[in-house]
């Protein structure tokens, strides 16, 4: 009973009776009056209350939650859920899950109605294979349900030994993720088509976010590479159109294959010509750019030798030979042009020296300026020419025609060639005279 007090206080009370039964089942009262204990228990009904309230409260927080909630005891037994978890697990359906329903009763029941897409053609497979997860919760899962739904299911283990799972809907992140996917994948092949048109040093550097697309240039020093076919007019006069088009398309793409090997940045093509540098975006100092160049020089006049045989074989009866020009300096290299349209090149003088270079070489030929020659000639025999006259240049200007690597030379028995400690030597076999044997052998 409710007891109020004189200060108005209300009091849960608990009266308990006593009963005396005598013999014959009468019952009597000790002077005609109850004997009764009174208890209170008003802490007890206003915990009572609070527990209720808290249970109310918890079960309007888990309804209030967007995403599907649901709470299984140690038994496997639902104790709450909210209706997010409901409509999550059969869209579109109004189905009571009482509490003590098994976990394994409510997800045969929506792998059954058809509500998952994954256990369409093997429910019992699947339900043995939800079970498992279930038991042994860990990662989150993603499940593909019915009307193209998508549900990412996190379950973690309480120290009961029960689950606690959280259901959400990630229909709209699948969809976008499906979106930006598509459209990744024809970014790729449109980079994929601009990378055609870049060389692959300056697309990295665009799509790494190395290099700006905007018109700016930087003064550097740079090997500069220059290659055209000698005589390609009179080698050419006798060719088809089509014909013409397949050798000069073969001839472009085998020496493109070098000098990316080599890692070279191919500037241009002009006609038969190709122009190429070293040393920017990327640089592996300015010696060992003056070396790369020209070793992959001389791979592209190996490689021209081979594809001689090759068109000789196929009937071609001028087959292509190329000289090329090297030269070293500072030059200005980065983006010119204008706002809608920018070309990636270098300007100079020394890139104007190593063209000429390039036209003043022989036909097979290698022909080097003065300072690419200081940075190689460790590497590389060459021999100096006579020096060239060019426009641009107040005097006369030295140059070196490249005869070889001193290793392949030596290998071939066409010089011997020592640089030790102490001793740097060189004799080209195929040189001295009487006299020069002489004076090396006296000189030795």
């Amino acid at each position: 009973m409710i007891w109020k007090t004189k200060q108005g206080q209300l009091l849960h009370l608990f009266i308990s009776y006593v009963q005396v039964a005598y013999r014959g089942g009468h019952i009597s009262f000790v002077g005609g009056k109850r004997i009764c204990w009174v208890y209170d228990i008003t802490l007890l009904r206003r915990a009572e209350q609070a527990c209720i309230r808290s249970e109310q409260r918890l079960a309007e927080a888990i309804e209030s939650i967007s995403e599907g909630f649901a709470c299984i005891d140690a038994e496997d037994r639902l104790v709450a859920c909210n209706s997010s978890y409901r409509e999550l697990l059969y869209h579109g359906l109004e189905v009571d899950l009482p509490t003590g329903t098994t976990f394994e009763s409510i997800v045969r029941r929506a792998a059954e109605g058809g509500h998952i897409k994954d256990a369409e053609g093997r429910v019992e497979e699947w339900v043995a294979e939800r079970l498992r997860q279930h038991r042994n919760p860990g990662e989150p899962r993603i499940q593909r349900r019915d009307n193209d739904r998508w549900v990412m299911i996190s379950e973690r283990q309480t120290e009961e030994g029960g689950i606690v799972a959280v259901y959400s809907d990630i229909t709209e992140l699948k969809h976008r993720e499906e979106d930006l996917t598509e459209k990744s994948a024809v970014l790729e092949a449109l980079s994929t088509k601009l990378a055609e048109y870049l060389a692959p040093q300056v697309y990295n550097s665009i799509f790494t976010g190395r290099q700006d697309v905007e018109i700016v240039s930087k003064h550097t020093k740079l090997t500069i590479f220059f290659s055209d076919i000698a005589d390609f007019t009179g080698t050419t006069d006798s060719l088809e159109p089509e014909e013409l088009t397949n050798v000069l398309n073969h001839y472009l793409t085998e020496m493109s294959k070098v000098a990316l090997e080599y890692g070279a940045t191919i500037d241009k093509y002009v006609g038969d010509g190709i122009t190429a540098f070293f040393g920017d975006p990327e640089s592996r100092g300015v010696k060992e750019d003056a070396r790369a160049c020209v070793i992959m020089a001389i791979a592209m006049q190996q490689r021209m030798q081979e594809l001689q045989s090759e068109w000789l074989g196929r009937g071609l009866e001028k087959p292509f030979q190329i000289r090329i020009g090297i030269n070293t300096g500072f030059c200005t290299v980065g983006n010119f042009g204008s706002e809608d349209r920018m070309d990636y090149t270098l300007n100079g003088s020394e890139v104007n020296f190593a063209a000429r270079l390039e036209s003043h070489a022989e036909v097979g030929g290698i022909l080097l300026g003065h300072e690419t020659y200081s940075l190689v000639k460790d590497t590389v025999l060459a021999e100096e020419r006579v020096a060239l006259t060019v426009k641009g240049f107040a005097k006369p200007v030295r140059s070196y025609a490249v005869v070889g690597l001193y290793d392949d030379l030596a290998h071939k028995g066409r010089i011997i060639h020592r640089d030790r400690e102490g001793l740097a030597l060189l004799i080209d076999r195929h040189k001295p005279t009487k006299k020069g044997e002489a004076e090396a052998i006296k000189t030795l």
